[in-house]
């Protein structure tokens, strides 16, 4: 193959119960060939769809996968049944650790690394490194890269990721990671692109998803962001609590009983959204029931409530703002929140443009406002092609 030919990626962006991969090929122009989603691993009801660049469904099929290996093992079915070329695999890994702040070719010593990992996230990392060895046991001459969703924060300050405990844990590892970065550096290189100027500026980029996190950036560098040592922290989110006092857990612990098992499945799958509503842990449901019950409007509001307040404690560390970027489910498609959030900030120069914000826009704030509120379409899965394509670029000359 010549020097100048395309390369096709592989992305693989697994989650605790979804799989989603995407085909890239990457030259000078950057191609999406194919996207596979896979919902409900584990569950009943799987569902696996197939979709070409423009979105239009290639293909749609109902069935129940137990895990993330027979998940992954019917996508790359699928794919070698369509004889799609693939040059390489990357993917998206969530937690690397103190050790690892870039993406990295994945050898038999990262394969180990990211095993001693498993202890940190163990919501992640199992799907993780089933999927890589999925791949390479069914592709075994394939190069395959880990893209570390922590990686783009391990620049902070110090004083960002250390945890207010006796220092010997920082340096055991115990610090705030920070996550959502494969998503933080595709928004602000886009940002870059639609305005670069105010890519250099105080942001606050908001990924409000199932899993939402907000993060201050100066220069287009991680400042601060909400998650910490795990995903666990921060914002109020689909089914993980966020920030919560420690006092809660030592009761739940000593008063009720708990084991660390069940106060970690209650932190991450039952709290959130769906703790606080009884009812669901996806915002659209939420909305449209807000009038229906007391409870559902109360986990909208305090949605809202914990993202207004970060929004404007990183206003304060960056010693202003000059722009406010929202991204990912909630914040792409859920302008009653966005309005919520942004509600009463006109003191910070923020203002809403309300019919702008009703369609969403690439640009929801007002003209007279001072700080450029946007939304821009996350795409991790991209991010991920890009940096398997640029490591892989030497084995390929």
């Amino acid at each position: 193959m010549s020097k100048a030919s395309p390369v096709r990626i592989l992305a693989i962006n697994s989650g605790s119960s979804s799989l989603k991969v995407a085909l890239y090929e990457m030259d000078k122009i950057e191609k999406l060939l194919v996207a596979v989603e896979v919902r409900r691993i584990g569950i009943p009801g799987g569902r696996m769809r197939g979709f070409d660049p423009q979105g239009k469904t290639l293909f749609d099929f109902q069935e129940d996968l137990p895990d993330h290996v027979a998940a992954l093992n019917a996508v790359l079915k699928w794919f070698h049944t369509e004889n799609h070329e693939i040059h390489a695999v990357g993917h998206r890994i969530v937690h690397g650790g103190p050790r690892h702040s870039e993406p990295q070719i994945i050898t038999a010593a990262i394969i180990s690394a990211l095993r001693v990992l498993t202890q940190i996230d163990p919501d992640h990392m199992p799907q993780a490194i089933s999927a890589i060895e999925t791949v390479r046991r069914e592709h075994p001459s394939l190069t395959q890269v880990a893209c570390f969703d922590t990686a783009f924060h391990r620049q902070m300050p110090q004083v960002a990721q250390v945890c207010p405990l006796p220092f010997r844990y920082y340096d055991e590892g115990v610090l705030r990671y920070g996550f959502h970065g494969l998503s933080y550096e595709y928004v602000i290189s886009e940002l870059r692109h639609l305005d670069g100027e105010l890519a250099d500026g105080r942001i606050v980029l908001a990924h409000l998803g199932n899993g939402a996190s907000m993060a201050a950036l100066h220069k287009g560098k991680s400042v601060d962001t909400s998650m910490g040592f795990t995903p666990t922290a921060g914002l109020l989110m689909g089914t993980r609590s966020g920030d919560i006092d420690p006092g809660v857990l030592l009761y739940l612990i000593e008063e009720k009983k708990m084991s660390a098992k069940a106060v970690n499945h209650l932190l991450n799958k039952d709290s959130g959204l769906l703790g606080v509503s009884g009812i669901s842990e996806d915002m659209q449901d939420l909305i449209e029931h807000a009038n229906d019950n007391g409870r559902t409007a109360l986990a909208v509001e305090l949605f809202c409530l914990r993202a207004k307040k970060y929004l404007g404690a990183y206003a304060a560390l960056l010693g202003g703002l000059d722009a406010v970027v929202f991204t990912a489910g909630i914040g792409e498609h859920a302008p009653e929140v966005r309005e919520r959030i942004c509600s009463g900030l006109q003191f910070m120069g923020l203002q809403l443009d309300p019919a702008r914000n009703r369609e969403t826009a690439p640009v929801i704030s007002a003209k007279s406002s001072r700080v450029k509120v946007r939304v821009i379409k996350t795409n991790e899965e991209l991010m991920i092609a890009r940096h398997t394509a640029r490591l892989i670029a030497p084995q390929r000359n």
